[in-house]
């Protein structure tokens, strides 16, 4: 099941997100920025379960742009469509909220290219974006692909 995360996940998403990003899959994020945003999070909970086995969030950058970021599926899972229906959990808020652009910073572009998502450079990201770049452990030597999904105006 998809759902919004509650308060109560935040150390289930935190788990995840630490170990995806100790293979560099993902960035690291503080389990104080995790509640600080829990409401940007979606979350997969497998039935008879109530252990978070997969996360997502969506984070509005500005007035017509968000960022899918920290997708993680634990690898129980994995291969079984649940990073996809995240992915598209946050591509349908992005919807509701009137958001037309959504990018990603990722290093599995042909995840994201089979969504719809298409290759940008970086620097066509806007110059607030840069600003969490700053933050990363990655920077200055980042070696994720950017890419963007238009979302159609007949969404809105």
């Amino acid at each position: 099941m998809i759902r919004k995360a509650r308060l109560q996940d935040a150390r289930d998403i935190h788990r995840l997100i630490t170990h995806f990003s100790k293979t560099g899959q993902v960035i690291p994020r503080p389990l104080a920025e995790i509640y600080e945003n829990i409401r940007e999070f979606f979350v997969f909970v497998p039935e008879r379960k109530d252990l978070v086995a997969g996360a997502c969030a969506l984070h509005i950058c500005w007035e017509d742009l968000a960022e899918i970021r920290s997708l993680v599926v634990s690898e129980e899972y994995q291969g079984e469509g649940v990073g996809i229906n995240l992915v598209k959990a946050c591509l349908d808020e992005a919807r509701t909220l009137g958001v037309p652009k959504v990018f990603v910073l990722t290093n599995a572009p042909a995840f994201f290219r089979k969504l719809g998502f298409k290759d940008i450079e970086k620097t066509e990201l806007p110059h607030k974006v840069w600003a969490d770049c700053v933050k990363c452990p990655k920077f200055p030597e980042c070696d994720e692909e950017a890419l963007i999904l238009k979302l159609s105006q007949e969404d809105f």
